[in-house]
């Protein structure tokens, strides 16, 4: 790409946007960051009772685009807390146990954030020829209380949330390191699409509402509520998808995806054919480049709530390619992440107003 999309302001929201902890259920301090800097570029914005932000722009148009991501990452909840002070925890989202030992943790209580370490037995102390593996039952959270009564006076009860504070950064110039890139990048890239299209001055024909939902981690939920009300009349979802050329993935099943080589555009029931063949051809009109991924029953991303709602809506997946999914040190490239807001952006300058995209016309 000639001229780079992202500048330096659009870098130090991505930063601040990634930094702060927005897990499942608990979204709305990151929605308000995110609705702070898509104000410049948006007529108006609405807000539902379990925290999806859309930002919105033409809104009196009736014909209705949404663009769309997931504001929520994984994190874990207290569980349990034992007598001599140890937490327990359960999954809020597909949180991975097995990356948790030696990890450091924010929890969060009514007196703040307070800091604790995922435990794990030394060494020396395990046995060599019957080594038990992280399990979610077995690994547990170390806050420095003495016993249950300690904990208790220091905010901690079961049910509050717990996150990892990895932060942000750079290798290499060009790759983007952070916990949350799933989704936070989705989020950022269609904030990006509105920011374009007012700096470029371009008028739509038709309502575009973009949309950062809640609770995708745990279901889609946030996007099946929001989907009722928008009822829109065309979807496109970005999420993020596995670079699977990293050691222990097997191709044959997963199929292929790598960082640095262009958004993955999804082939899949829940996509509607004839809006993906508009992005395809939009991609190669640009000389945007792009890959392809097969998806079986569902996409398992917002896209299968959007598609299947309202009596059926106009859906599709573009996805950025991402290693080491649900991890604290989740990847991305940046060349894709402008791919994929180039991919929108041109996208939607094609898209006419009232297009149903009819198999049958």
């Amino acid at each position: 790409m000639a001229k780079s999309i992202l500048n330096k302001k659009s870098l130090t929201f991505l930063e601040n946007y990634l930094n702060n902890a927005a897990p499942t259920g608990y979204e709305w301090d990151g929605q308000k960051l995110w609705m702070d800097y898509l104000k410049p570029y948006v007529d108006e914005f609405i807000t539902d009772t379990y925290g999806t932000a859309v930002a919105v722009i033409n809104p009196k148009s009736d014909f209705k685009v949404v663009i769309e991501g997931h504001a929520d990452e994984i994190s874990w909840y207290v569980n349990y807390i034992s007598d001599n002070g140890l937490l327990y925890v359960v999954r809020n989202g597909g949180s991975d146990h097995q990356i948790a030992p030696s990890k450091i943790v924010d929890i969060h209580t009514k007196k703040g954030i307070l800091k604790g370490v995922f435990g794990w037995p030394a060494i020396h102390t395990r046995s060599k020829a019957k080594e038990e593996a992280p399990k979610p039952e077995n690994i547990f959270i170390d806050i420095g209380a003495k016993d249950k009564e300690e904990v208790e006076k220091m905010g901690v009860h079961v049910g509050c949330v717990i996150t990892y504070p990895d932060t942000f950064h750079i290798l290499n110039k060009d790759k983007f390191v952070c916990r949350a890139l799933d989704n936070r990048m989705g989020g950022f890239m269609i904030a990006e699409v509105a920011r374009l299209l007012h700096q470029n001055k371009k008028k739509l024909p038709f309502g575009l509402y973009i949309t950062n939902s809640v609770q995708e981690e745990i279901g889609l939920r946030g996007a099946q509520m929001i989907a009722e009300r928008l009822k829109p009349d065309v979807a496109i979802v970005t999420d993020v998808t596995h670079d699977t050329t990293t050691p222990m993935i097997d191709k044959k099943k997963q199929g292929l995806a790598e960082i640095g080589s262009g958004p993955v555009i999804a082939y899949a029931p829940a996509v509607q054919q004839k809006l993906r063949d508009l992005i395809v051809e939009t991609a190669e009109k640009n000389k945007i480049p792009f890959q392809r991924a097969a998806l079986s029953r569902a996409t398992g991303t917002d896209t299968d709530a959007f598609a299947y709602s309202n009596s059926g809506v106009a859906s599709a997946l573009i996805s950025l390619p991402l290693r080491y999914m649900h991890t604290t040190v989740e990847m991305v490239h940046r060349d894709d992440v402008e791919n994929v807001i180039n991919l929108i952006y041109e996208t939607l300058l094609k898209i006419k107003k009232g297009e149903t995209f009819s198999y049958f016309d």
